[in-house]
């Protein structure tokens, strides 16, 4: 109890202090810095999250649960290929570059975002090819479900994806923030506008579900396509050191980006598996609509996850440039405010689980309620997990949160296998989706609690 009144009171000062430094436009030092980047942060994940949330609403009462099921499925199996296109190289291209420039090194660090590209951009074609060879083993025989078409369009979908998500954190190293923003109003309004239509447009013909979601996806990408224009565009007049000349790479510092990132490759792979086993393996055992159930449930704590755990990617520059006592105070203020703001998410969370699916969903999604209260748990957890994980990337203690995820989702897995088999065994495929969100649930507190008892050591 004294700890969380003590994380309350940390909690309230902080808050005070960057209400001041707004009101005054009072950005000096790194605090100001953080202060600045947490604005438009939190701005630009406001606009992502409620922009998806109701480009997600909207989809899903077009759809209704048994499409929304697919597209679920297809849009979340092609996320996990995605996954396999990063490997860290992304965590490496944020932290190296970082410290580069940091050190006031710009060629030093035109040369790590060059080697790191290059390895990202063969991972990207590796990884949309895996999916497309695999796509209809996937379709037919593991999920037996009509999405062959709609795995397909993750050939283009992952590439594109992964790319604008290369510059857009080239504009945030550099410590500007407004870039991105203006690239995530762009986005939402022409994603908002332009995939519904389409969906009316193709059940106005009535097209095979398997059609509607592979044209769906096929759009979102399109779109993100119009996007990598646009950051590329931007990005030749305002990433300064672009135009620097390159300092290659000695040895040693090729040496210690490859062991930088071989743990993280582990991480990539183990977090696949945490992050999705439990949509990869409802997908094998229930059908669509349960999918577009639990779906419904888990986007809304995904954005409120977001939206509260906002201060760890604005502070994740100031972290890279930070040491020793400097960066343990920056990392436990953020720690208090990220806690306090994560508990009175949950609970708000949990009490208006049914108001917020009656009034975003309809009454065709009523099942996700449950499902919701049930997952107002993680609105606490993932913020502070987020925050844990750049810390000990920063911290350059990677083979930390390996061991951890490693563990986490060989729980994961297990608890998802019994969880599952014994919800659809004796309540149903409700039942399953319930077994499936507590064993994700106990996963991810695992994991929180691992990474809060390492860093004490």
């Amino acid at each position: 109890m004294s700890s969380l009144i003590k994380s309350i009171k940390s909690g309230k000062g902080i808050i005070r202090d960057i209400f001041r430094r707004i009101n005054k436009r009072d950005f000096s030092g790194n605090t100001g810095q953080a202060v600045k980047n947490s604005s438009y942060q939190l701005t630009q994940n406001l606009l992502t999250k409620i922009g998806s949330l109701l480009f997600t609403i909207i989809i899903a009462r077009i759809l209704l649960p048994d499409k929304m099921g697919l597209y679920n499925l297809a849009l979340s199996t092609i996320v996990l290929f995605s996954i396999f296109s990063d490997l860290g190289v992304g965590t490496a291209l944020f932290t190296f570059v970082s410290k580069a420039l940091g050190k006031n090194n710009p060629g030093k660090a035109k040369s790590y975002l060059k080697k790191l590209l290059r390895w990202k951009i063969y991972l990207l074609l590796i990884s949309g090819g895996i999916l497309g060879v695999s796509a209809y083993f996937i379709a037919n025989y593991y999920y037996q479900k009509p999405i062959f078409f709609a795995l397909l369009a993750g050939i283009f979908y992952i590439p594109i994806q992964g790319i604008v998500g290369v510059i857009e954190s080239l504009f945030k190293i550099n410590n500007d923030f407004k870039t991105p923003l203006y690239k995530e109003i762009i986005f939402q309004i022409s994603r908002f506008f332009v995939v519904p239509l389409i969906i009316l447009l193709l059940l106005k013909f009535n097209l095979s579900n398997q059609k509607i979601i592979f044209v769906t996806l096929m759009t979102i990408s399109f779109l993100y396509f119009l996007i990598f224009i646009y950051l590329s565009l931007k990005a030749k007049g305002k990433i300064k050191f672009l135009k620097v000349k390159e300092i290659p790479l000695n040895r040693k510092e090729k040496k210690n980006l490859i062991k930088f990132i071989l743990p993280l490759t582990t991480i990539s792979l183990s977090g696949v598996f945490f992050g999705y086993i439990d949509t990869l393996m409802l997908g094998h055992y229930v059908s669509e609509k349960f999918i577009a159930y639990y779906g419904a449930a888990f986007s809304l704590v995904g954005a409120a996850s977001v939206l509260i755990g906002f201060t760890s990617l604005a502070v994740f520059p100031i972290f890279a440039r930070e040491s020793g006592k400097k960066l343990e105070s920056i990392f436990k203020q953020t720690r208090n405010f990220t806690f306090l703001l994560s508990v009175l998410g949950a609970i708000f969370t949990y009490f208006v689980a049914y108001y917020v699916i009656r009034l975003a969903y309809g009454i065709e999604y009523l099942p996700s309620v449950g499902i919701l209260k049930i997952f107002a748990i993680l609105v606490m957890v993932s913020p502070l997990t987020g925050l844990y994980d750049i810390y000990y990337t920063l911290r350059e203690k990677t083979k930390t949160i390996m061991w951890l995820l490693i563990v986490s989702t060989v729980i994961n897995i297990i608890l998802n296998i019994i969880g599952i088999t014994y919800g659809l065994n004796n309540y149903g495929e409700i039942g399953a989706v319930y077994g499936a969100c507590i064993a994700t649930i106990i996963s991810r507190v695992f994991y929180l609690i691992g990474g809060v008892v390492f860093r004490k050591k």
